[in-house]
């Protein structure tokens, strides 16, 4: 008889024990994954919120510069119909200083050098 410890028998393989020594891997590899796509999702959050502002801001100056054309458009329409009306002719011509045949000048001694608008003047896009 032989007093020696019996010998632990060979593990299999894939025994439970081999692969409880691998979870804390397979873990630590999860939790990469995770953190990967935890900052994936915060850059793409991120860049969604720029880009709503970014677009607001254009989507605002653009419908500023469409008022403006809009504007620019009524200024437009408005001169040519009063194109050909005399009125409107001898209106403008006042405007930048004419002064008709019938009309006598009389300037003051204390004018000014440069002078002030005669009526306000109609911006022509």
């Amino acid at each position: 008889m032989d007093d020696a410890p019996p010998s632990v028998p060979p593990r299999p393989r894939g025994s439970w024990w081999r692969r409880a020594a691998r979870l804390p891997l397979a873990l630590m590899l999860t939790s990469l994954l995770a953190a990967l796509g935890i900052v994936q999702l915060s850059f793409q959050l991120a860049n969604t919120g720029y880009r709503t502002l970014s677009w607001t801001q254009q989507h605002r100056q653009t419908e500023a510069r469409i008022a403006a054309l809009e504007s620019d458009i009524r200024i437009l329409q408005d001169a040519r119909a009063a194109a050909n009306d005399p009125q409107y002719l001898r209106q403008l011509a006042r405007c930048q200083g004419f002064v008709g045949a019938d009309e006598k000048v009389v300037v003051s001694p204390s004018a000014p050098d440069v002078p002030g608008e005669n009526c306000q003047m109609v911006r022509l896009p």
